[in-house]
């Protein structure tokens, strides 16, 4: 069996970069017609164009913009709702317009966008949406207080509209991924003794990449998924399944980002 989005069109938020570009790019390849929404800044009708794509400038937390790039769209068969930001603050040093941001784009954009994708799909009566959730959806990582909570409150997001969009034959999936290379997380990568210590609760041993989530996102907007609605599905390299870690030196060695077991 193999992916088929001939016929479909995709929507894809925060398109133009790492999983979303990922997501977007595996869609294309599988035959949908794709259009990928960012900021004028991310370029995402130049970023699109290399992979035969449709690119759109839209801002997620405004909803004007938004129902613009789904009108110019048309009807979509597949919505991935991906655009969010992330930056490390501690608990008290959080500011507010931190804090503000982040639940804007993360949390009201992702609301934004599964309405604006409900009010299309719901006359067809058909449709499927994958949110980018986390395993920050789950946890307390230290020093991401306003990311956490964005990502926590996703999955009632996930839970309450694949219940009320069932019956219009409408799925709604998520995907959660951990530690995955994207900008966002490029300081993390670039240091070696940081992998080490993060991958030793990781049962493969690395982190993952963008490639990995979309052909995850792929999957749950696929026809293959067509009895799954309301699932959270860990991309993560069994990092949640893991509760006191897997890697050590007396079985194993770190070589630049992954843990090996020794011959």
């Amino acid at each position: 069996m193999q992916l088929d989005f001939h016929g479909k069109t995709a929507i894809v938020t925060g398109g133009a970069n790492g999983i979303g570009l990922a997501a977007a790019r595996i869609l294309a390849s599988a035959g949908a017609a794709v259009w990928i929404l960012d900021l004028a800044s991310e370029r995402p009708a130049e970023v699109a164009a290399t992979f035969g794509a449709r690119g759109y400038v839209a801002d997620v937390t405004d909803r004007a913009s938004l129902e613009a790039a789904f009108d110019a769209a048309g009807a979509p068969d597949v919505v991935v709702a991906n655009a969010g930001i992330g930056a490390p603050a501690e608990l008290n040093a959080t500011t507010r317009e931190q804090w503000d941001r982040t639940i804007a784009v993360n949390l009201t954009g992702v609301f934004e966008t599964v309405q604006a994708a409900a009010a299309r799909m719901k006359p067809r009566r058909r449709g499927a949406i994958v949110l980018t959730a986390s395993t920050n959806s789950f946890d307390g990582e230290a020093d991401l207080i306003a990311y956490n909570a964005s990502k926590a409150g996703l999955l009632g997001i996930l839970h309450t509209a694949a219940n009320e969009l069932g019956p219009y034959q409408i799925r709604v999936n998520a995907v959660c991924p951990g530690l995955i290379r994207t900008r966002l997380t490029t300081q993390y990568f670039a240091s070696p003794q940081v992998l080490k210590d993060y991958f030793r609760d990781i049962p493969l041993g690395r982190g993952g990449e963008p490639e990995e989530v979309g052909a995850a996102i792929a999957f749950l907007a696929s026809d293959l998924a067509s009895y799954i609605t309301g699932a959270a599905l860990f991309v993560d390299g069994g990092q949640m399944a893991a509760k006191f870690g897997t890697w050590n030196e007396d079985r194993a060695e770190f070589h630049t980002d992954r843990w090996r077991l020794r011959d």
